[in-house]
């Protein structure tokens, strides 16, 4: 068999030029007649697949995400770091700032001011559009909390859960770490500034409303947006401060301390793991053990030794999840000592095969080289987090290309294809390793 070192950094080149499909894919075009849509997608948009896809079986992601293209633009920064693109991509850093803020002039009112859009649905389809006073409530700083937008920059007209509050806090947190290298010229700054200042003020105002999970299917106060929320909060503060807003520093880093006090509270003490929500019904989740805790302490890493990989309890709840999975998917019997649990996201899941994804298992990957960075036991969580690897590359087909999921069963790819998020993954896992190896 191939050395892992030598299939990581093949896998590696093959997955920064695949991710990169679906940033600005403008040679693509998007037909959705059941709505009566054509979406041709504009400079600095990312959607989540660039897989013209309308549940054919595969489903349609042609969106742009918040979140997914946060993730998508923080890897691209990782690539430009270690020289793997060149200074295009501050062209498509600057695109994505500047698409991200036209965004901000989006009215849902104009839409049902003018709705012979509506004639062209077919009427089959008509039951997946959002009502109007959905549509009507979008304007102003609640465009932040629309899940997606097609990739054109118009709203998204069908019915999808929102509202959704991590994606300004993803989008801040990618932007500062853009700008701890003061890469751009003064415009690109200027935009950024702007953006960021949008973000941050929103993420500190809207924190504590209840919103939709990152997987879009339970509304409540969640784990994952809270911790991405806290670390744009701590690091938008010193940011605030360096450019001579000293009140609002202050108030995002009082914000920041509330919500970690918050976060400690989802720790249960007799499950031994942090729960991922809690739910606006006030009712308990079946889906409290999730991958999005560790994807939280991955996206939202702050300071201290909490909510982070740092954090005994983090460890904990990984365990916990490793041995859900263990035992529930059967192509993790009987596996090779080398390779490690495939990952799915929490007990039950029916999406699809309901099965691993890849980013959830190299979630699991990079925690480990992330944790082995300072820890006593370095070389056993490199060892750990190498397992994962050899699991991904055991799923991996020869071309490298990879989707959202592969199946609990067979280990087949399943759903989205090309999906933007499992480069992303894989890249900032690698990144992570190659700093530990």
């Amino acid at each position: 068999m191939e050395p892992l070192d030598r299939w990581v950094d093949r896998q590696y080149r093959h997955a920064a030029q695949a991710m990169l499909m679906s940033v600005s894919p403008l040679g693509l075009v998007k037909h959705r007649p059941g709505f009566g849509q054509t979406v041709v997608p504009k400079q600095g948009s990312v959607v989540a697949s660039p897989v013209l896809a309308a549940y054919d079986p595969d489903p349609d992601y042609f969106f742009h995400w918040y979140r997914d293209s946060a993730v998508v633009i923080d890897a691209l920064r990782l690539l430009f770091e270690d020289g793997s693109v060149g200074p295009g991509a501050l062209a498509q850093l600057s695109d994505f700032v500047r698409f991200s803020i036209a965004l901000q002039n989006l009215d849902g009112r104009a839409l049902v001011a003018a709705p012979d859009w509506r004639t062209r649905v077919a009427p089959d389809f008509a039951k997946f559009l959002r009502p109007d006073a959905d549509l009507a409530s979008v304007h102003g700083e609640s465009v932040a909390a629309e899940t997606r937008v097609n990739p054109d920059g118009t709203l998204d007209i069908s019915s999808w859960p929102r509202p959704q509050n991590d994606g300004p806090a993803l989008r801040a947190l990618t932007l500062l770490r853009w700008e701890r290298g003061n890469r751009g010229a003064p415009e690109l700054s200027a935009a950024i500034a702007a953006l960021l200042t949008t973000d941050l003020a929103y993420t500190r105002k809207h924190w504590r409303d209840p919103c939709f999970d990152i997987w879009e299917e339970e509304k409540g106060l969640h784990y994952y947006t809270l911790c991405v929320a806290a670390a744009a909060l701590e690091a938008g503060a010193g940011w605030l401060d360096e450019h001579g807003n000293a009140a609002d520093a202050r108030a995002a880093g009082t914000e920041c301390a509330v919500i970690r006090r918050r976060l400690d509270t989802y720790w249960l003490e007799d499950q031994g793991y942090y729960k991922s929500r809690v739910l606006e019904s006030g009712e308990r989740s079946a889906k409290e053990l999730d991958i999005a805790v560790i994807l939280a302490a991955l996206h939202g890493s702050g300071s201290g030794n909490t909510h982070c990989v740092r954090d005994a309890r983090m460890h904990a709840t990984l365990a916990r999840l490793e041995a859900l999975f263990d035992a529930d998917y059967p192509i993790n019997q009987d596996r090779p000592a080398s390779q490690g649990v495939a990952m799915g996201r929490y007990a039950g899941d029916r999406y699809y095969s309901g099965g691993a994804y890849y980013f959830s298992t190299l979630a699991a990957a990079e925690f480990c080289f992330r944790a082995a960075s300072d820890s006593s036991a370095a070389q056993d969580l490199v060892r750990r987090g190498d397992a994962f690897l050899e699991t991904v590359r055991r799923f991996t087909p020869p071309s490298g290309d990879l989707s959202e999921q592969f199946d609990q069963a067979s280990g087949l790819q399943t759903s989205a294809r090309h999906l933007a998020w499992s480069y992303a993954a894989f890249i900032s896992c690698i990144v992570a390793r190659r700093a530990v190896v």
